[in-house]
Parts: structure tokens; sequence; C-alpha cells
């Protein structure tokens, strides 16, 4: 193969690579009272209790236990058993207005205030893709979907 062939091969591939290699992974809390410890031991000191469906990204696996950080930024240990396969997601945004599709002249379903848990509506084959860019699919708990935007929300 010739070098620049070769060369333009590497350069189209790592920006890829580096984008699946720093892919973060989401999951949320299974267990009514969660709790999150400041090392991977549950002798270790305890910082919070989380309720059940919180999402965190998860950071680190190490032998039963996932370094995770919450929306706020707060990084701490959990034991991975305490995680739930289901994604959730956390309003960031003081109020996010979800859609009934992608599009900002959608008519409103619904508006969500800051902390408010949603559901990803996607299918568990692909939790991690929306329908347009920049908008996820969400269920709330009392059964209403729509479209949010991603930058009002953390979990994905």
């Amino acid at each position: 193969m010739r070098p620049h062939v070769l060369a333009r091969i590497v350069a189209t591939a790592l920006p890829a690579i580096a984008a699946a290699a720093n892919a973060a992974e989401y999951r949320a809390t299974a267990e009514p009272a969660t709790l999150l410890y400041d090392a991977p031991s549950a002798k270790a000191r305890p910082l919070f209790v989380y309720g059940r469906d919180v999402p965190v990204e998860m950071l680190v696996n190490v032998e039963g236990w996932t370094k995770v950080r919450d929306s706020s930024g707060t990084i701490g240990w959990m034991a991975t058993r305490s995680l739930a396969e289901k994604r959730m997601l956390v309003v960031r945004a003081p109020l996010a207005d979800v859609r009934a599709n992608p599009e900002d002249s959608a008519p409103l379903v619904f508006r969500a205030e800051q902390n408010v848990l949603l559901e990803m509506a996607e299918s568990a084959s692909s939790p991690a893709t929306t329908t347009a860019p920049g908008w996820v699919k969400v269920r709330h708990r009392d059964g209403q979907t729509g479209f949010v935007r991603i930058a009002q929300v953390f979990g994905l």
C-alpha cells in the first residue's frame, strides 16, 4: 500500500476510534436506596444515598464496584449489582420542553422541571441513538412520551 493512502486511512479512522473510546456509558440505580461511597468497599465512607432510577455515568469497573459520576458532577463508588441496564435521564435545564416531534415548532406535550427523571423511549438495542440529531425520545412516569433536546438532560 502506498504511504499517502495509508496516511489517509489512518487520518480518517483515528477520530472515529477516539470517539468510540470516549463514548460514555450510563446506567440507572436499581435499588430504592443505593449508596455512593468514597472508595470501592462497603467499609468505605458513605457519601450519598440515591433513590431508584437515578442516571449515573460509569467511569471505571473494579471487582464488583463501579466508579460513577452523577448529574451534579459528584464522583464516587457504587456496588455494580446496584446498577440497572435501564436508561434514565434527568432534566438539567430549569424547564425542558418535551415536544410531539423532534423539532422546536412541534406541539408541546409537557414541560419537565429540573431534576425530573425521564425514561429513554428508544429500544434497548440502540440506547444512545436518537431519531433526529440533538433530540431524544423520552417517557414520563405518567406515560406521556415526546422528544426533548439532548442538551437539556443528563444521561446520554
